[in-house]
């Protein structure tokens, strides 16, 4: 992989932004092949990003095995050496990037994590130390090199910033796996030739050792990667039986560097498409001579209809090929080679341009496969892609053009005044070979045409369904000669792209209508509290139009404490969707009437048993109480919360084998316990820690390890109330964030929505507290009357005196007329004033409507009219009649500020 550091190309240091980094890249263009190719990406990657270092990653072809190292560029063999070879389902960046699809970006922890944890934390310290004493700090970006239909490897960036790499960034790797898509996934050019001479002098021995057996046969077990070779195919490599562990890897790391790539994808292709395997391609032998072999195989699968072996023969053909080179030293045979090879790669475009919009969902699907197969299909530099609607064209898709284009097109513009016009009333393919061609033709967007920089275009209709539902362009950078074969291809291919976009227009549509009922369902906003702070968020399935039935909630309760619930309803459908929504609303009017957890579960069973047999739900009810930092828990087949305490360790919360609602028999277990200060909450739903590729203990060690990073750096420590309302709630956001990209199971295997509910506890401050117990005799009203008066002084509640007394007066008087003991008295201040008045009575206080000549009746008609807000909980001594009123807008000194 080193011999040809000297022929790759320089980075040139003048083109620092993006525009001109993507500028080198198309201009390397056709000159960059496998090794080189990769190594140049990593290059430009890690000069943009101003890192340390780079590498790159490439699958194995059994899935979920090992990550071969490829590429190095920029860092020290103390550091790459642990990084050779690395288990697909290891926590380290680029086996994360490659599971989930999507970048990732981890802190220094992380970049001495690895398969072999001893060894790659020496090195990661070695290399950090370097020769100063000041350790480096670092982080790693990893990005997925895009496959087909899955990621095939992982490109990754080696920095020193402690931050996460910025929008531009993360576009412009982004962008650069794009670019090695659309050279790695094509055909293979053949090699520089080989003179005739090597062939000469090797062809000799090579034949004595055909004439013993001349193909060779092998069986590979893709389960668990081992393969099984006859005799002739170490001959055909070079090997010495000791020499081969009978390993799959150790067959494609045989592979010319070159080839590897395309190698790897048709392999990955097969297994998926459950074909006939076929391929040709180079090989190094250990003496480093290069020789072509053809590989063919076929499938074989289990009794549960899954691919388990593929078995086949490989023939080697290096003396037809170096034939080959001899005789294209004719021009018109070279001439013909060259157009085959560009008929192999065409073909090979059209098939994974007709395979991906197949599979295709959504526009962006459409508009994703149309740039990734079309242009580099016939070397075309530039796409738009858009909808005609009434009037106006709409725009959807746009690659390769410049910003100020992209702008001025995306304007809602009359189809009238573009050169689209003609295409779309006459349905016709329009072809335009030069600049001078379309200002002949279209002279009023002449402008249009010279901030859009391209020299040729093909003009697409896009017909469905008896119309026209959009159009295609495809621009080019240089003038061009459209061949009657190129026309055909490109008009045959538009009807093809046509129907995929109608079909993704239809299910984009349906899913918008989907998801504002969904988000019509769940609260819009969260309640801003003095006592909690908190964040949620929602992830629909990725590829599911339909709703879900995942949902949270947070209800503000007396005294004030806060009910947090969290809860999924199984399936996925309007049906779920309106079940959630009754169990939304029940929660909330159970949870007005003041019942514990555990009986509210049992209401919300019942509710479900009487939905009919097949609806079920899993449901999470927690209480916490500030003032004395008391939670209690229900559940109901729920995945368990995550507490993270103060000094950043994660806990997650045993809370008892409870079957789902629909399923389960009451009493249902509660959980009580004690949250420290500053203790963070994380109520979850099990898509966020469960897929059909991902089982959900190993998603729970995800998510924990994700908290245990986040805390672990400070920047979730807990702070004084005052300064900590803004920062949590913007902190919280970012972990929720954080969650649902990181934490979340990789996209093509999420199949169940997700949702996440974080919450910040802070408790009550004790000198926000005053409780007495009163006798029960006659006189206790007037002691109730003179604690009011005693401590609103101390709060400087002045203006609330008056009333306050009244309220626990009457609430005092009404116990020791119809309850009965013991008393007691408790006033807290929150962001409203709360009295509480307690007795040991269970009979429940109802407001009447008083006669003229009654003598009673009247009290509680007062209690509602002095307070805010009045109402009675059950406590386990008895009940608790409590009031709130708003605190008076005169500025209060620090002791008697609102917390948080």
């Amino acid at each position: 992989m080193e011999k040809r550091d000297a022929q790759r190309p320089h980075i040139a240091p003048g083109i620092p932004d993006a525009e001109g980094r993507m500028r080198m890249l198309a201009a390397a263009d056709d000159d960059l092949h496998g090794v080189e190719l990769l190594r140049f990406a990593v290059d430009q990657a890690v000069a943009f990003l101003g890192g340390l270092g780079g590498m790159a990653h490439l699958t194995g072809p059994s899935p979920g095995g090992d990550l071969r190292l490829i590429v190095a560029s920029g860092l020290p063999p103390a550091l790459t050496r642990a990084w050779e070879k690395i288990d697909e389902e290891d926590a380290i960046a680029p086996a994360r990037a490659i599971r989930r699809n999507a970048l990732v970006w981890s802190p220094s922890s992380d970049v001495a994590i690895s398969p072999h944890e001893h060894h790659a934390s020496r090195s990661a310290q070695e290399f950090t130390s370097g020769a100063s004493d000041a350790a480096v700090k670092t982080a790693i970006t990893a990005v997925p090199l895009l496959g087909p239909h899955r990621p095939v490897g992982a490109l990754s960036v080696l920095t020193t910033s402690p931050d996460e790499p910025s929008a531009e960034h993360q576009a412009f790797l982004h962008e650069i796996t794009r670019w090695v898509y659309d050279h790695m996934h094509r055909p293979a050019d053949v090699p520089p030739r080989q003179s005739p001479a090597w062939w000469q002098e090797q062809a000799v021995n090579w034949r004595l050792q055909q004439t013993l057996q001349t193909v060779g046969a092998w069986d590979w077990d893709i389960r668990t990667g081992e393969v099984v070779w006859n005799d002739t195919m170490l001959l055909i490599f070079g090997l010495d039986p000791d020499a081969f562990d009978g390993r799959i890897e150790s067959w494609t790391s045989r592979i010319h560097p070159d080839d590897q790539p395309w190698v790897l994808a048709e392999i990955h292709n097969t297994i998926r498409d459950r074909r006939a395997y076929r391929a040709e391609y180079r090989v190094c032998r250990p003496g480093g001579e290069p020789a072509w072999v053809q590989a063919r195989g076929l499938l074989l699968f289990d009794t549960n209809g899954r691919p388990a072996h593929m078995i086949g023969t490989l023939t080697d053909t290096t003396e037809t090929h170096v034939v080959f080179d001899v005789l294209t030293e004719n021009p018109k045979e070279h001439t013909r080679h060259i157009a085959t090879q560009v008929g192999l790669r065409r073909g090979f475009h059209v098939r994974q341009l007709i395979r991906t919009l197949a599979e295709a969902i959504t526009v962006q699907d459409v508009a994703a496969a149309v740039a990734d197969q079309i242009r580099p299909l016939f070397g075309a530099s530039g796409l738009t892609l858009g909808f005609v609607e009434g009037d106006h064209w709409r725009p959807v898709a746009f690659a390769g053009y410049p910003k100020e284009f992209i702008k001025r097109i995306s304007e809602k513009t009359p189809v009238s005044n573009l050169a689209v016009m003609a295409v779309i009333n006459d349905r016709v393919p329009t072809f335009l070979s030069t600049a001078e061609e379309y200002i002949s033709r279209y002279p009023d967007t002449a402008d249009l045409m010279a901030a859009g920089g391209k020299q040729a275009w093909a003009f697409l209709p896009l017909a469905a369904s008896g119309r026209t539902v959009g159009i295609s362009v495809i621009a080019f950078d240089e003038p061009r000669q459209f061949t009657g074969e190129e026309r055909n291809l490109l008009t045959t291919l538009s009807g093809l792209v046509a129907q995929a976009l109608e079909r993704a227009r239809l299910y984009d549509a349906q899913r918008t209508r989907a998801q504002a009922l969904q988000r019509e369902l769940l609260p819009r906003t969260l309640p801003r509290l003095p006592f909690v702070t908190t964040a949620a968020r929602y992830v629909p399935a990725s590829k599911d139009m339909e709703v879900g039935g995942d949902w949270y909630d947070v209800i503000p309760l007396s005294a004030a404490r806060v009910a947090f619930v969290i809860g999924d309803v199984m399936g996925h459908g309007v049906s779920e969707a309106a079940t959630m929504g009754r169990l939304r609303t029940a929660v909330r009017t159970l949870a007005d009437l003041e019942l514990p957890p555990d009986e509210i579960i049992t209401h919300l069973n019942d509710l479900v048993c009487d939905l009919g047999e097949d609806f079920y739900a899993t449901c999470q009810y927690i209480v916490y109480d500030p003032t004395d930092r008391r939670c209690v828990l229900a559940s109901a087949g729920h995945p368990p919360p995550a507490i993270v305490y103060p000094d950043s360790t994660v806990h997650f919360l045993t809370t008892g084998v409870n079957p789902p609602l629909g399923a389960a028999t009451p009493p249902f277990d509660t959980v009580e316990m004690e949250l420290p200060e500053g203790t963070v909450l994380l109520l979850y739903t099990d898509g966020l820690v469960e897929s059909a590729t991902l089982n959900i203990d190993r998603g729970m060690a995800n998510l924990a390890d994700v908290l245990a990073q986040t805390f672990a750096s400070g920047a979730g420590q807990s702070k004084a109330p005052e300064t900590t309302r803004r920062g949590d709630v913007e902190f919280l956001e970012d972990l929720c964030e954080r969650l649902t990209t990181t934490a979340l199971p990789a996209r093509p295997g999420m199949t169940d929505d997700a949702a996440v509910l974080v919450v910040r506890t802070r408790a009550m401050p004790d000198d926000d507290i005053a409780a007495w117990s009163l006798p029960e005799a006659a006189q206790a009203a007037r002691q109730a009357r003179e604690h009011v008066r005693a401590q609103l002084a101390t709060w400087r509640l002045e203006d609330l005196v008056m009333s306050t007394e009244l309220l626990a007066s009457e609430l005092v008087g009404n116990v020791i007329r119809h309850a009965k003991g013991p008393i007691g008295l408790r006033l807290l201040r929150s962001d409203t004033l709360i009295c509480e008045v307690s007795d040991g009575s269970l009979t429940t206080p109802r407001i009447r409507r008083a006669s003229e000549t009654d003598e009673g009746g009247r009290g509680l008609q007062l209690v509602a009219a002095l307070s805010d807000r009045w109402g009675t909980r059950y406590t386990p001594t008895g009940k608790c009649i409590w009031t709130e009123q708003s605190l008076p807008l005169a500025p209060r000194t620090a002791s008697a500020r609102v917390h948080g």
